[in-house]
């Protein structure tokens, strides 16, 4: 493994996954690159226009902070990237393949079953959507 992509997003389930994907890149001396997804809402209907759920401030605070936190466990170069879509996992899963990443660590936000069920769990969508391996960080 020489690629990892670590998906990111603004809540604390980032964490580990960032710390977990610094530690593989290390011990496999490895690229790491953090990615976080601004997600378009709306516009579905005639004449309706899309939003996305990030202002660019908010969108390059989290890419900022989440290469800030790789380099602090010894990181030297943490290439960030942003992807806009209305679906997360595919977006994640598409990112990977199209940049022939070898491995995608995710974080999980421990959802209740009865939140999984109604909102779906995007680390489980990446996890059965990627063609390579994929790590789930708690």
């Amino acid at each position: 493994m020489t690629k990892i992509l670590c998906a990111v997003d603004d809540t604390e389930h980032s964490k580990p996954a960032i710390d977990l994907a610094a530690k593989l890149a290390l011990a496999l001396k490895g690229d790491l690159t953090v990615a976080t997804v601004n997600q378009l809402i709306g516009g579905y209907g005639r004449g309706g226009a899309a939003t996305l759920f990030w202002t660019e401030n908010e969108l390059q605070n989290v890419l900022q902070k989440a290469a800030a936190e790789a380099k602090s466990a010894g990181i030297a170069n943490v290439k960030a990237v942003s992807i806009e879509s209305r679906d997360l996992a595919l977006a994640i899963t598409d990112y990977a393949r199209e940049g022939n990443f070898d491995h995608i660590v995710a974080g999980t936000g421990g959802k209740s079953a009865v939140s999984r069920m109604m909102l779906g769990s995007v680390s489980r969508d990446v996890v059965h959507l990627a063609h390579c391996p994929v790590t789930v960080a708690r």
